[in-house]
């Protein structure tokens, strides 16, 4: 038996429908509205680790790997783990430091490095 850790290049969350539906928590899908400086907080199933010094994409997930392009390029402020019922949780914040275009075709990030 090992430690199951999951490193994230990416914050992947749901889409705010699924909040709207009563299937997801609000922590666990992207805002209804990004706004650059703004600090949101997210919560994911499983103990992840995500790069805290520089600014990586937010995307949106359906589940399975299955990711949008970039939404936004944000940092995350903090990420916590802990334990609810027999579950491994990541919490924490992050601050939307530039949005992008819905229909954006840009890059935005090579690797880890931010293109701007």
């Amino acid at each position: 038996m090992g430690i199951q850790v999951e490193f994230n290049p990416d914050l992947a969350l749901r889409n705010y429908s699924e909040f709207e539906n009563g299937n997801r928590k609000l922590e666990e899908c992207v805002p209804r509205e990004l706004i650059v400086g703004q600090i949101y907080n997210f919560l994911k199933k499983g103990q992840r680790n995500f790069w805290l010094e520089g600014e990586i994409p937010l995307v949106e997930t359906k589940g399975n790997q299955e990711l949008s392009r970039p939404l936004a390029s944000i940092v995350i402020l903090e990420a916590n783990h802990f334990i609810l019922g027999d579950e491994i949780y990541t919490s924490g914040k992050y601050r939307a430091e530039e949005v992008f275009e819905k229909n954006d075709k840009d890059i935005h990030f090579d690797g880890f490095a931010r293109v701007k």
